[in-house]
């Protein structure tokens, strides 16, 4: 309870009263009116069928519940959903845990070949689809993330009772920031506890310093090294025309290169460095994205050459980034950032624009991403950035590394730990 509060606070402070009435509501409704769903209620029958039907395909080696409430049509697409997409892909059957706050899923709904949205909160259709999983022979896993804070060990203990395996998920150094709580919740100790405690169990780790921790605690067995990637095939095509806002074409016309950073805007986002670029007065700074916390409003408010224009959907940023000149990320160095595989930096490499980053510990292993050690380096990075944007070696070096960390190679590297105990 006192985590639920905690989270709630912080919902306050970002959106303000009226914007936390609308996200409380949203929230019981997702949490508690909607367990008790109807339409199973009375037709049991129609949805046993159904959840029998898919898993009498033979069309898949392995069963996967995702079950982290991250939600699968969110303005931040992320790795949840890139990771379930190319499990399905590979003989995975994935059921993918929503939240009914943003993907409106009061049941289940087939998302793609494999890949099944799927309402854990409705307790009569969860009922349903674990009393099939107990009938059903092929090898089933339960998944999910070190962040979530909603199951705990005992529920992760059902599953492994009933047969299942447990895929930890290590993304981040485990924070109160990142989980959005003043402490960290004791749900996301006690797992990464009893995970580390039990070597039966299989991790995948995105960064050094997290597959480091983990083979210092219980070694080398189960282990996955998995890093953030990218789909590069929806980077190979864009909405040639794309109707841009009044706004984002306003910012072109002042003639100077555009700087973009698209994610969230949070603790960890070096705002002085970025309030130092715009001193130049020789950029437009462009950012896309949502603020995660208060951190903000608390450090910028008109400062001139930086334009904040909230989030834009997954299927159309790409539009607005290829406009931009080179693309950033100004994290602040700490134990989050140096945890941290960026999503985006492959995206970047995918789009074929100059990269400049913080140094951060997971970009240094990239060639086509330049480093700033320093708020000076970084602005000299800047312009050594700007000067490589028609450099045809230095395209090919993106492409090549953005090829190099497609999403596919990523589900691959899971899926060959786990499929080892599979014969």
């Amino acid at each position: 309870m006192k985590d639920k509060l905690s989270k709630l606070s912080n919902v306050f402070k970002k959106y303000g009263f009226f914007g936390f009435l609308k996200k409380l509501y949203a929230y019981v409704v997702a949490n508690y009116l909607n367990r008790i769903s109807f339409a199973v209620l009375l037709c049991p029958g129609k949805y046993r069928k159904e959840i029998r039907g898919i898993l009498a395909s033979c069309d898949y080696d392995r069963i996967v519940l995702w079950r982290s409430s991250f939600g699968y049509q969110v303005p931040l697409f992320q790795r949840p959903q890139h990771i379930a997409n190319n499990l399905a892909k590979n003989r995975c059957l994935l059921f993918y845990e929503v939240t009914t706050m943003t993907d409106r899923v009061k049941t289940l709904r087939k998302k793609s070949e494999n890949l099944y949205l799927f309402n854990f909160n409705n307790y009569f259709l969860t009922r349903i689809l674990m009393q099939e999983l107990d009938t059903c022979q092929k090898k089933k896993y339960i998944q999910l993330y070190s962040t979530d804070w909603k199951l705990s060990v005992s529920d992760i203990e059902m599953y492994l009772g009933r047969g299942f395996g447990f895929i930890y998920e290590y993304i981040d150094d485990l924070s109160p920031e990142l989980a959005g709580t003043k402490e960290l919740p004791q749900n996301i100790i006690e797992k990464y506890d009893y995970v580390m405690s039990h070597p039966e169990t299989y991790v995948v780790v995105t960064a050094d310093l997290l597959r480091e921790d983990v083979v210092k605690q219980r070694g080398e067995t189960n282990l996955a090294f998995s890093s953030n990637g990218v789909d590069y095939s929806f980077f190979e095509s864009f909405d040639e025309d794309y109707a841009f806002e009044e706004e984002f074409e306003e910012i072109f016309r002042k003639g100077k290169p555009v700087l973009c950073y698209y994610g969230a805007l949070a603790k960890w986002f070096d705002y002085d460095l970025l309030k130092k670029l715009a001193e130049t007065d020789r950029y437009s700074i462009v950012l896309f994205g949502i603020k995660y916390d208060e951190s903000y409003d608390e450090n910028l408010s008109d400062e001139q050459n930086i334009y904040f224009l909230g989030s834009r959907d997954y299927s159309v940023l790409k539009n607005y980034a290829r406009r931009c000149d080179l693309l950033m990320i100004p994290f602040v160095i700490n134990d989050i950032t140096r945890a941290t595989s960026p999503v985006k930096i492959f995206e970047y490499m995918a789009l074929h624009k100059p990269i400049v980053t913080t140094d951060m510990n997971e970009c240094r292993k990239y060639s086509s991403v330049l480093i700033g050690h320093d708020h000076d380096e970084f602005l000299a990075k800047v312009d050594e950035g700007l000067a490589k944007a028609s450099d045809a070696d230095y395209v090919a070096l993106l492409d090549r590394e953005a090829r190099e960390n497609d999403w596919s190679m990523k589900a691959r590297a899971i899926i060959d730990v786990i499929a080892k105990d599979e014969t």
